[in-house]
């Protein structure tokens, strides 16, 4: 890096932080706006929600730029938002070492949580399915621990920064507890001194970090700066600015395994299970094979939107070698789509090896720093360039059809981190229409202190009351597990209404157990409406003996059996 390049970037990060307490010190300013009272899903053409960096509120504006909605928070932002179900949008602050508020349609603060630890929230957030927040965080590592690790002693100061995730279950209004964490600093690598930490072959690695890759940034070695999920292979993809490329990593792990190299649903614990980008950056390539230059906003595309599986990135170019020009990039990544596995060659770096759709933005929106893109409903991709808080709404090809300047605050400046489409809200189908039912049954099947191993009788109707023009084909479905069940009848056909109902006669031989209660159902199912039946429930108790018949039997049974020579002499007097 150029030491022009390196002095904007610090100055730029100083700028930054000196104007967000300046922010952070001035009462908030009230703007007057057109607010309409619905909800914020009722517009054709989707919302657009965002969080001005330098300001505290939150706006959700349709494609006129009317503001639909605001939330109001006393932090700024740090530095993205997002919506939640029933108009609840989470909002990552500037507090501290930072945390995070989640707050409902109408201004009230449901969760508010500051984290406490040895680290500092660093730029994005993501929620979970469950409700639980993954959070960016920056970690502080002295210069005889990062020395011990296997970092160039000459290429940093007293401190290093390597970055972690943290994921946060809510446990109360103000509170909530750290269930799982990941960290960078479990899964590096280095050459550079072999009686150090983690010496190894960087490019027999490419699961591992390379401690010195990177070597020009001193303290902020990787600045990591956005963080997806993806639900269907239970995976977290990062952006590694720094470093020119994404990462994913498995989320399946506990936090033991995720400190480890096994375990997990890839079991490969909390190694990288696939980087793309720059694959100078684990010695399997060369500048001519860098694809993305200072990115920011690395994300899946959505399932059910135009490219589904294929990762986003807003690639801001400040380092780019043909000159400073910004791009979205759409790539896909060499992963089977069944499995979440991805694939690599030996001795190569992972795929593509270029990119699905690339679109440069005019030069008048480069923009260096923060940014972020997402692909909306119509297949269009929405950019929002940071620094200039120019929205752009790019169709497919490469025309775009949509431009918004963010006005707010209006007496800052009105750089946005990045904006959120939110599609316009279609309501679930409605239930199918099923036919009214034709098919009722009357009588029931109950006896009760039957005699074990008895025939008992019953019956039940079969009647058709639905309009008099419909036709029904019933049947009837046992799956009564005991007994010997015989019907008159198991099915009949074209019964109409003006028809009498038709009795079924059941017989059933009931076990031999004494003292028992059976149970089950019998089924009466209308052949052309699966959604019409009816169901016979049947019970029956034996008593605790058996018949005195059966005793009678068996009794002159056994007298046969043990006297059999004289009923052979009583039936010679009898004949």
């Amino acid at each position: 890096m150029s030491q022009t390049i390196r002095t904007k970037t610090m100055v730029l990060t100083i700028s930054f932080f000196f104007l967000s307490m300046i922010v952070a010190s001035q009462p908030i300013t009230t703007t007057q706006m057109m607010k309409t009272p619905s909800a914020p899903f009722d517009n054709d053409e989707g919302y657009f929600l965002y969080t001005p960096i330098y300001g505290r509120t939150t706006y959700l504006i349709n494609e006129t730029g009317v503001v639909n909605h605001t939330w109001e928070s006393a932090y700024t932002p740090n530095l993205d938002s997002y919506m939640l179900d029933n108009g609840t949008i989470l909002l990552a602050i500037a507090s501290g070492n930072g945390g995070l508020q989640k707050i409902a349609y109408d201004g009230t603060i449901l969760w508010e949580y500051h984290y406490t630890g040895g680290a500092y929230a660093s730029h994005d957030i993501v929620p979970l399915p469950n409700g639980d927040v993954i959070m960016i965080m920056q970690e502080i590592k002295s210069r005889p621990q990062t020395i011990q690790m296997g970092r160039d002693p000459n290429t940093f100061g007293n401190t290093f920064l390597p970055d972690c995730l943290i994921q946060v279950h809510q446990t109360g209004p103000t509170s909530g507890d750290i269930v799982w964490e990941w960290h960078m600093w479990d899964h590096l690598i280095q050459d550079f001194d072999p009686d150090k930490d983690n010496y190894g072959i960087v490019g027999e690695h490419p699961e591992l970090i390379d401690i010195n890759f990177g070597e020009y940034f001193c303290g902020d070695w990787i600045h990591m700066n956005s963080v997806d999920y993806n639900p269907k292979f239970d995976q977290i993809l990062m952006s590694a600015h720094n470093f020119n490329e994404i990462w994913i990593i498995d989320h399946s792990t506990t936090t033991e395994e995720a400190a480890s190299h096994e375990g997990g649903r890839y079991n490969h614990g909390g190694d990288l299970l696939y980087r793309w980008g720059n694959p100078q950056a684990y010695d399997r390539g060369t500048p001519a094979d860098e694809r993305l230059f200072f990115q920011h906003q690395v994300s899946w595309i959505k399932p059910g939107l135009p490219g589904a599986g294929h990762i986003l990135v807003f690639s801001n170019g400040n380092n780019r070698p043909t000159g400073p020009r910004s791009s979205i990039d759409e790539f896909a990544p060499d992963v089977n789509n069944n499995t979440g596995e991805y694939q690599l060659q030996p001795d190569s770096a992972y795929g593509p090896s270029d990119l699905t759709w690339q679109y440069y933005l005019p030069i008048q929106y480069y923009s260096d720093i923060w940014s972020g893109v997402q692909r909306m409903l119509n297949g269009n991709s929405l950019s929002c360039s940071g620094t200039s808080g120019v929205f752009l709404e790019v169709t497919p090809e490469k025309e775009i059809v949509w431009t918004y300047v963010n006005p707010y605050p209006p007496s800052e400046w009105n750089a946005v981190y990045r904006t959120h489409y939110i599609p316009p809200y279609i309501p679930p189908p409605p239930p199918p229409i099923l036919p009214a039912p034709d098919l009722e049954c009357n009588g029931s099947l109950s006896w009760s202190n039957i005699k074990p191993g008895a025939t008992v009788h019953g019956s039940f109707q079969v009647m058709n009351i639905g309009n008099t023009s419909t036709l029904l084909n019933w049947t009837v479905n046992n799956t009564i597990p005991w007994g010997t069940w015989t019907f008159s009848r198991t099915s009949g056909e074209n019964l109409t209404p003006e028809m009498e109902p038709i009795t079924i006669d059941v017989h059933v031989v009931i076990p031999k157990e004494k003292n028992m209660v059976f149970q089950g159902n019998l089924t009466i199912q209308n052949k052309n409406n699966a959604s019409d039946f009816v169901i016979i429930p049947v019970t029956l108790t034996t008593s605790a003996s058996v018949s005195s018949t059966i005793l009678f039997q068996s009794f002159w049974q056994r007298i046969f059996e043990r006297f059999w020579s004289a009923f052979l002499i009583l039936q010679q007097i009898i004949d």
